[in-house]
C-alpha cells in the first residue's frame, strides 16, 4: 500500500483507527516517527494554548501534558517507567530485561515517572508566558519522535527478546534521518516568522533534548545489549523533558 509506513507508525504510536489491513508490520514506525510528532505536537499545542488563554498556564500545560498521554495511549510513559525499572538498580543484563518485560512498575519506575512528568508541565507552564511557548512544545513532541527513529538507525541492535527492536532494526537510513531533521529545523523558523534568533534557541532546545536521550540510549545498549520497545519509549518522554526544560530557561 503506497502508504502504508504512515500508517503502520500510526497504528502504533497513536490512538488513530487505522485499518488493519493497511499497518501489516511495524517497518514503517521508526521512518515516520517524527511525521506523526508533528501531528501529536500541533494537537498538543493547540491544547495548550486554549487552556492557558481561557484558565491559565498551568492548566495549559497539564492538559496539553494529558492530550498526549491520551492520543499515543501512555505507550512512551510505560515505557518509560519501565526502563527505568531495568535499568535503576545493579541488576545483571538476564535480570534488568526480565524485570522490563513485566506488567508491574516498581519503585524505581514510578518515581522517574512522576518526576517527568512534573518537570514537563512545570516547564511547559513556564514556556506558556512567553511568545513562542507554543512553538517550543511543538518541537519538543516532534523532535522526540526523532529522536526516537534514531534507534532505527542501522547497526542498532535490539535487545534480546525484543520483538519490536529486532522488527524495526536498520529500517532507518542516516540520509533520510538528517533530512527529517532539516524539515524540522525548517519548519521551526516558519513557525517564528524568520525570527532566526527564536528559531536558534528552539533548535538549541531541541538538540538537547536529543543529546539526552542519545545518552539514554547508549546506557541502555550498554546495560541491556541493544534496544526495545520500552527504551524506545522512555527516549520519547527523556527528549521532550529534557527540550522543554532547556526550552524554558532560554526561549
Amino acid at each position: 500500500m503506497r502508504f502504508a509506513g504512515p500508517l503502520e507508525s500510526a497504528a502504533l504510536l497513536t490512538v488513530l483507527p487505522v485499518p488493519p489491513r493497511a499497518a501489516t508490520s511495524a517497518r514503517g514506525v521508526l521512518p515516520w516517527a517524527p511525521l506523526v510528532g508533528l501531528a501529536l505536537g500541533g494537537a498538543a499545542s493547540g491544547v495548550a494554548v486554549l487552556g492557558d488563554r481561557w484558565i491559565g498556564p498551568l492548566a495549559g500545560a497539564v492538559l496539553a501534558v494529558a492530550v498526549l498521554a491520551l492520543l499515543t495511549r501512555g505507550l512512551h510513559l510505560d515505557g518509560l517507567a519501565d526502563t527505568a525499572d531495568g535499568l535503576g538498580p545493579l541488576r545483571d543484563r538476564e535480570r534488568a530485561l526480565q524485570v522490563m518485560h513485566q506488567g508491574d512498575v516498581g519503585p524505581f519506575g514510578v518515581v522517574t515517572l512522576v518526576l517527568t512528568l512534573l518537570l514537563q508541565v512545570a516547564c511547559l507552564a513556564a514556556l506558556l508566558d512567553t511568545r513562542w511557548g507554543w512553538l517550543a512544545l511543538w518541537a519538543a513532541v516532534a523532535g522526540a519522535r526523532l529522536a526516537m527513529a534514531r534507534a532505527g538507525l542501522r547497526g542498532v541492535p535490539a535487545a534480546e527478546g525484543s520483538a519490536l527492536g529486532a522488527l524495526v532494526a536498520g529500517t532507518v537510513s542516516a540520509p533520510w534521518l538528517s533530512g527529517s531533521a532539516v524539515v524540522l529545523l525548517g519548519l521551526v523558523v516558519a513557525g517564528t516568522g524568520v525570527d532566526l534568533a527564536a528559531a536558534g534557541r528552539i533548535t538549541g532546545a531541541a538538540v538537547a533534548g536529543v543529546l539526552a536521550a542519545e545518552l539514554l540510549y547508549r546506557r541502555a545498549r550498554a546495560r541491556l545489549g541493544g534496544v526495545t520497545g520500552d527504551v524506545m519509549g522512555a527516549m520519547v518522554e527523556t527528549a521532550t523533558a529534557a527540550t522543554l526544560l532547556v526550552a524554558a530557561v532560554v526561549v
